[in-house]
C-alpha cells in the first residue's frame, strides 16, 4: 500500500529508521521533512544512534528518538525472537527503514512485525546529484526543493553562551573552527588550522575550535598557538555555538554538515569527496575549497575565502 493511498488520519505514529554517522542524518533532514508533511498530525519518530535521535527530536520534523541498538532491533537480526519486536514496531502506523534494506530476512522479520505499511529506501542512495536529493527520491518525493534545517532549542543556545562566556570569547566576530571528520582523508592538516586561526587573531577576528573525543590527539597543536579549544560537548551545544558565530570553517565532516543544517555560513575544505554530492546545505552561505590532495590547499587561501564573508555579512 502506498503512502497516498493511507487515510492521513489512520496514521498517528510513524517511524524512520536510520543507521548513518551525523553527516549522513543531516542529509536526510529533507526527507524527513517530507515524511512529515506527507503525514500531517503524525508524531514522527527517529530510531538511529541514540545521541543523534536525541539531535534531531525537537528540533527538526522528528519529535521522538529511539536508539537503533535496542534490542527490539536486535530481536530482528538474531535467530530467536521473543515477541519484543512484535509490541514495539506494532506500536507504529508507518514505517520508513533505510537499514538492512537489502537483507531479505530483516525485511521479512520487520514486515511480519507490524501490520503497518512498510517501505524499505537504500541507505547510500544511487544516482547524480546531492545524496539529500537521493534520499528524497528514494521516498518518492521530487527533489525540487532541499531544506536541511535544524532548529537549536533556547536551551541549546544558552548553553552555548554559557560556554563561549566562560571560554571569553568574543561573540561579535566569531570564527568557529571544526578540524576533525570521520576520516584523516578528508582532514585538512591540524598545524594549518592552527596557522589559519593565527593569522586571523593577528586580524583582530575571535577564533575558537571546537573538537570531539577523535580529536584530542590535536589538542596541542592549538594550545600551543593560544587558540582557544572547547571539547566535550554535546552535538545540541555544537549545533548551537555554530548558529551563534558569526561564520564557521571545517572539513568534510559530520559538523560542517550540522552547522550548514542550523543556518550557519562558512568555508568547508573538500578533498577526495565531491562536494556536488556531500557538499553541506542550509539556508546560510557555504563556500567550497577543494584540493587533491587536501593538503594542498593554503592557509592564504583559506583566509582570503573567509574574508569574503567578513566583507560581505551574510546574515
Amino acid at each position: 500500500m502506498r503512502p497516498a493511498e493511507q487515510s492521513a488520519r489512520s496514521i498517528r505514529r510513524v517511524m524512520v529508521i536510520f543507521p548513518g554517522a551525523l553527516g549522513d542524518l543531516m542529509c536526510l533532514m529533507p526527507a524527513l521533512g517530507a515524511i512529515s508533511r506527507r503525514h500531517s498530525g503524525a508524531s514522527i519518530e527517529l530510531m538511529a544512534r541514540l545521541e543523534l535521535a536525541r539531535l534531531a527530536a525537537g528540533r527538526s520534523a522528528v519529535v521522538r528518538a529511539h536508539s537503533i541498538d535496542a534490542r527490539e532491533v536486535g530481536e530482528l537480526l538474531d535467530t530467536e525472537t521473543s515477541g519484543g519486536a512484535r509490541r514495539f514496531f506494532g506500536e507504529f502506523d508507518r514505517i520508513y527503514s533505510f537499514f538492512a534494506s537489502d537483507d531479505p530476512r530483516f525485511r521479512a522479520r520487520l514486515a511480519a512485525a507490524t501490520d503497518a505499511d512498510v517501505s524499505f529506501h537504500p541507505f547510500r542512495p544511487d544516482g547524480d546529484g546531492h545524496v539529500s536529493a537521493g534520499y528524497l527520491r528514494a521516498i518518492g518525493e521530487v527533489a525540487s526543493q532541499i531544506d536541511s534545517r535544524l532548529e537549536p532549542t533556547p536551551d541549546d543556545l544558552a548553553a552555548a553562551s554559557r560556554v563561549l562566556a566562560k571560554s571569553k570569547c568574543d561573540r561579535s566576530n566569531l570564527i568557529v573552527i571544526f578540524p576533525g571528520s570521520g576520516s584523516p582523508a578528508k582532514n585538512w592538516p591540524a598545524d594549518k588550522f592552527a596557522a589559519l586561526a593565527s593569522m586571523l587573531n593577528d586580524s583582530r577576528q575571535s577564533c575558537v575550535v571546537v573538537l570531539g573525543p577523535a580529536e584530542s590527539s590535536i589538542e596541542p597543536i592549538f594550545r600551543d598557538a593560544r587558540v582557544p579549544v572547547l571539547s566535550d560537548l554535546d552535538l545540541p551545544t555544537i549545533a548551537a555555538i555554530a548558529r551563534l558565530a558569526s561564520i564557521f570553517v571545517g572539513n568534510d565532516s559530520g559538523v560542517s554538515h550540522l552547522a550548514a543544517a542550523v543556518g550557519a555560513s562558512g568555508v568547508v575544505i573538500f578533498g577526495p569527496t565531491d562536494p556536488a554530492r556531500w557538499g553541506p546545505q542550509g539556508s546560510g552561505r557555504i563556500d567550497i575549497l577543494k584540493g587533491e590532495p587536501i593538503d594542498s590547499i593554503q592557509v592564504r587561501e583559506v583566509a582570503d575565502a573567509l574574508s569574503k564573508f567578513v566583507e560581505q555579512p551574510q546574515r
